[in-house]
């Protein structure tokens, strides 16, 4: 079988006009998939579970006549169940769970025809903002690869930013799409609560904040995903508006003159890298040129308030998984199961109050009401996507003496005395103090977008993010496909390049 060299040249969307039109086979885009993820992996780790044999005996059969039908595709490995393969949501305990059906997400992805070859690297149930889970192993970003690329969906932007595929699935509870995207160089959007299906055994995913989509090196291939992901399934928690029409038909839709605020602070209080302000600064002058009104306007969002709100959510999440994990296993998790950082937050979330939880929501209500306000005077939102380039990998985990402490507190379950100490806003703000701008969308139930208009001296991405108004993906791929063709992205690649 020939080598398809122009493989790399060709987005989701050309690569299934290829197949459609019959001038290459999805036999042969399947093998070069497969050759990449062969050829760079072992440098990435980026791909922890290979379908190889699942994907050939897609593309070597008639395909459903879906708008993807042949194009290689990546899942994360977490909430995407498919029948038969391992899940192990980045947990030792569970890389060997082997869910007996497919989730609603990876149900629509088959019908439009997309070949699967794996599942990619995610941390432990999907809480931190690197991907350097215990089980697997770190991933490591293809522009240089002694930093992260990111998480959660950290896997799946390595993949995608180094060649491998042309779009992978992700999940965005917090920026786990657009935290990756912007570390790798990549487009990723997040979509409005209810947008996406979560189930069939998941509803409010993350209490809402969690919609799952893609990653993609073009903005045409996120919105004919979106196209073919959404809407609602069957029992789902939240009804949503559809679209007008395609979003697809969006891209190229002029945009109009968008009123934009903007932002460079971070809402945690903490600094901001220079790189990433300058990524806003810049693109707001390239937003000036093209017509639209761009002033510095923050939100009245208390950003400490909404950090800890969005930690004791994930505090309450993890003590459920590890409960959710007690069932499954028949017996309590020990430390042999889960990771240090995993059981402290579990240990934490079993001493929050029902109240405490409860209130945390309130907090995003509120967020979410004041952004309501907000977009009466801003057609968008804009900030930098992260506070920081990319941390070196092991730098932002917990020193030895902290592991230490975490280990104490587990076993003896000391979890109302560690929650005595403050802690809990402690680590709110350590948590995101590299990634605080993400969050708000999440919880206030936005769509957002990072986009990838800078890089670093050093050569590294810093991507821009776009938050609209409640329902409003269109205006943002109308904007995202504007500032694509003013400042094309496609064709930087990074120093881990598939050939």
């Amino acid at each position: 079988m020939g080598h398809f060299s122009e493989y790399g040249q060709y987005d989701a969307v050309g690569l299934a006009e290829l197949v459609r039109q019959g001038e290459v086979p999805a036999s042969e885009i399947c093998e070069e998939a497969i050759r990449r993820i062969e050829q760079v992996n072992p440098q990435l780790n980026a791909v922890v579970t290979p379908m190889f044999d699942i994907g050939r005996k897609t593309a070597g059969h008639a395909l459903p006549k879906g708008p993807f039908a042949g194009v290689p595709f990546l899942l994360k490995d977490l909430l995407s169940a498919f029948a038969g393969v391992p899940m192990s949501s980045g947990a030792k305990a569970y890389k060997n769970f082997i869910p007996d059906y497919d989730s609603e997400m990876v149900t629509r992805y088959k019908h439009a025809g997309l070949v699967f070859l794996g599942k990619t690297n995610t941390p432990e149930f999907g809480v931190m903002g690197v991907t350097e889970p215990e089980v697997f192993g770190p991933c490591r970003n293809p522009w240089q690869t002694s930093v992260t690329p990111g998480g959660s969906s950290g896997g799946a932007a390595a993949a995608v930013a180094s060649g491998m595929v042309p779009m992978a699935g992700g999940g965005d509870g917090g920026g786990s799409i657009r935290i990756p995207a912007a570390y790798c160089g990549l487009f990723g959007f997040k979509p409005s609560r209810g947008r996406n299906p979560s189930g069939p055994r998941r509803g409010r995913l993350w209490q809402g904040a969690v919609q799952e989509h893609v990653l993609t090196r073009t903005v045409r291939d996120s919105a004919a995903a979106l196209d073919v992901t959404q809407g609602p399934d069957r029992g789902a928690p939240y009804t949503i508006c559809p679209p007008s029409r395609p979003y697809l038909q969006e891209v190229g839709t002029p945009a109009g003159n968008l009123r934009i605020g903007f932002s460079v602070t971070s809402p945690v209080g903490k600094t901001v890298h220079p790189e990433c302000a300058k990524a806003v600064h810049d693109t707001a002058e390239l937003l000036e040129a093209l017509g639209h009104r761009v002033e510095e306007g923050l939100p009245n969002v208390d950003g400490k308030a909404l950090a800890r709100s969005y930690l004791i959510m994930n505090l309450g999440e993890v003590a459920a998984d590890l409960e959710e994990m007690h069932q499954i296993l028949g017996r309590k998790p020990t430390a042999a199961d889960v990771e240090p950082t995993t059981c402290t937050m579990g240990v934490l979330g079993r001493v929050v109050s029902a109240g405490e939880f409860v209130a945390a929501m309130r907090c995003w209500d509120q967020a979410a009401r004041q952004m309501g306000i907000y977009f009466e005077q801003y057609d968008v939102y804009m900030t930098p996507t992260t506070a920081y380039p990319p941390a070196m990998i092991g730098e932002v985990q917990p020193s030895p003496s902290e592991k230490r402490l975490m280990k104490w507190v587990n076993a003896l379950e000391l979890g109302r005395i560690l929650k005595a100490t403050g802690i809990v806003h402690q680590m709110a703000e350590k948590m995101l103090e590299r990634t605080p701008f993400t969050q708000l969308a999440n919880l206030s139930g936005l769509p957002a977008m990072s986009v990838p208009l800078h890089w670093t001296p050093e050569g590294l991405p810093c991507g821009v993010q776009f938050v609209a108004g409640f329902g409003r993906e269109d205006l943002l791929f109308r904007l995202a496909g504007q500032l694509e063709i003013a400042r094309p992205w496609r064709d930087k690649k990074p120093m881990v390049w598939a050939q």
